[in-house]
């Protein structure tokens, strides 16, 4: 379709960009890794060993399309550079052991909220002027309360006075990590109270716009020309309002989704959780710059390819994209 190769030659163009801006940005700014490195040790790296680490952190003499060449070579082979603040771990290995617990709690916790918010967005629309319409000021409230402050909330109430949950990590210290029930169960433990927090702070959003839309579209002509047809309500609620209204949110949920990748960062800096939002916080407090480097160009590519995800998911859900292409 048209349409859609428009769209993924738009996010390859976009991908393009954001490579180039990380390759740039480290280049353009004053100082370099190697002199935050000698800065960190005290100056216990031997000269001699200078121009090797320089060359690590692909700080050359080389002409900048030299150098652009060579960076464009380490992402292809998976090479995003060393940590300064775990030196010489590399920043790979310290992005793919985060990830896993970002896309686990956050992922988990985005997708349930988008879901439930959704449901209950439609079925408040449909229920528009009963009682149900009483949950508003309350929805509204949820939608505007910072979610780490919710999460502080949560944390004082639950595991500081109760005892419930335990304050921080994402498992008992101690603990071997493997596929075993006792590990299985310390993560999903953990895990409990910052997922609530992440629901709970997100999910209000989803209903409130969802019933939103979903009222607009009842108000339609062509709804109105079907409930006139004496279509099936069923039909009309799903097929024809339901259908539509969800078009906007799918773009909210794809850019979600692109963010799970980034973390909800307050939540896990709060939890003490070890995923990619805490160890974003880690390198910026470490002035740890290849890091930051790597973590911001993993997250740059995960948005864009959930907007094209969303883009694919439109071509199906409304017909007029199809009719464009």
């Amino acid at each position: 379709m048209k349409y859609l190769l428009r769209k993924v030659l738009l996010y390859v163009f976009i991908a393009w960009a954001a490579l180039t801006m990380n390759f740039l940005i480290p280049r353009l700014m004053p100082g370099d890794p190697v002199s935050l490195l000698v800065e960190r040790l005290n100056g216990r790296i031997d000269p001699a060993a200078m121009s090797a680490i320089a060359e690590s952190y692909g700080i050359t003499d080389d002409p900048l399309l030299v150098q652009y060449l060579d960076y464009l070579g380490s992402l292809a082979r998976g090479d995003l550079g060393l940590s300064i603040g775990l030196y010489p771990v590399p920043v790979a290995d310290i992005v793919m052991g985060a990830l896993p617990w970002t896309i686990g709690l956050v992922g988990t916790t985005t997708v349930i909220s988008f879901v439930i918010g959704t449901a209950l967005g439609v079925v408040l629309a449909w229920r528009r002027g009963k009682r149900t319409d009483l949950l508003l000021p309350g929805l509204t409230f949820l939608n505007a309360v910072p979610y780490f402050w919710m999460a502080l909330i949560l944390v004082l109430v639950f595991a500081v006075n109760l005892g419930w949950f335990p304050v921080s990590q994402a498992y008992t210290p101690g603990l071997a990590p493997g596929l075993t029930p006792e590990f299985v169960g310390s993560v999903l433990y953990h895990a409990v109270l910052p997922a609530i927090t992440i629901i709970i702070a997100s999910f209000a959003g989803w209903v409130l716009s969802m019933r939103n839309m979903t009222v607009t579209v009842l108000g339609e002509d062509y709804v109105t020309m079907a409930e006139a047809k004496g279509l099936p309500r069923r039909m009309i609620r799903l097929d024809y309002a339901a259908r539509n209204a969800i078009l906007p949110s799918v773009t909210g949920f794809a850019l979600s989704l692109g963010a799970v990748v980034g973390g909800s960062m307050l939540t896990e800096v709060i939890f003490n959780y070890p995923g990619v939002g805490y160890t974003l916080f880690q390198a910026v407090q470490n002035q740890d710059f290849p890091l930051m480097q790597g973590l911001f160009l993993i997250i740059s590519l995960a948005v864009i390819a959930a907007n094209l995800i969303a883009d694919v998911v439109y071509v199906f859900l409304d017909p007029r994209t199809r009719q464009e292409g």
